[in-house]
């Protein structure tokens, strides 16, 4: 039995029959590169890793809607129209979501065998993409925005409602991504709730 490391963890331990074997011997370039991504340059600070890496997709977030405004407005000033452009810009942030979620899979699954621990609290590339996820159904809000999103993918990654806790017990590095982008879904859900109130009334 081995029991699973977590970030920002307030919920009692989980255990599963997988263990992890620690990789021996000289560390290759991929596997420099694995725990570069994995833990996001963050995932070593002292206190609430996984608070670092939620910041971190906070970062992100905010930096991709910046550089997709120039983008757009520079497709604009080409002509194209508005349905274009929404379906370019969907494409563009599933595709790169995506694109983020198999490499966090494949980027955790190599640092839980170089770090010889099931869900190392290290490994925070599981709260970028899931913070990263909260923000995406919802039009940019300003600040409340983006503290309401944050603080709500927080609480639903540490507290881990039905079936979130469940899906940690998935093999390595499936088991570390999984929990995080579903709890970045029900804090979309949230948020998109709240926005539509907000816009409503």
């Amino acid at each position: 039995m081995t029991i699973k490391e977590s970030s920002d963890e307030l919920n009692p331990a989980v255990v599963t029959r997988m263990s992890v074997a620690p990789t021996h011997g000289r560390r290759t370039l991929f596997d420099y590169v694995a725990l570069g991504v994995a833990t996001c340059g963050v995932g070593l600070l002292p206190l609430a890793p996984g608070t670092w890496g939620s910041l971190v997709g906070v970062a992100l977030y905010l930096g991709a809607r910046a550089l997709s405004r120039q983008l757009l407005a520079s497709a604009t000033a080409q002509g194209w129209h508005g349905a274009q452009l929404a379906s370019l810009q969907t494409t563009c942030v599933v595709g790169s979501l995506l694109a983020l979620t198999f490499i966090g899979i494949w980027a955790a699954s190599r640092a839980e065998s170089l770090l010889g621990r099931k869900d190392p609290g290290a490994v925070v590339i599981d709260e970028v993409v899931g913070q990263l996820i909260a923000y995406t159904f919802v039009p940019y809000g300003g600040w409340w925005m983006i503290i309401v999103g944050f603080l709500a993918f927080r609480a639903f990654d540490i507290w881990k409602p039905y079936p979130i806790r469940r899906l940690e017990r998935l093999e390595s590095g499936l088991g570390i991504m999984a929990d995080d982008v579903l709890a970045g879904c029900y804090a979309a859900a949230l948020l998109s709730l709240l926005t539509a109130i907000y816009l409503l009334f």
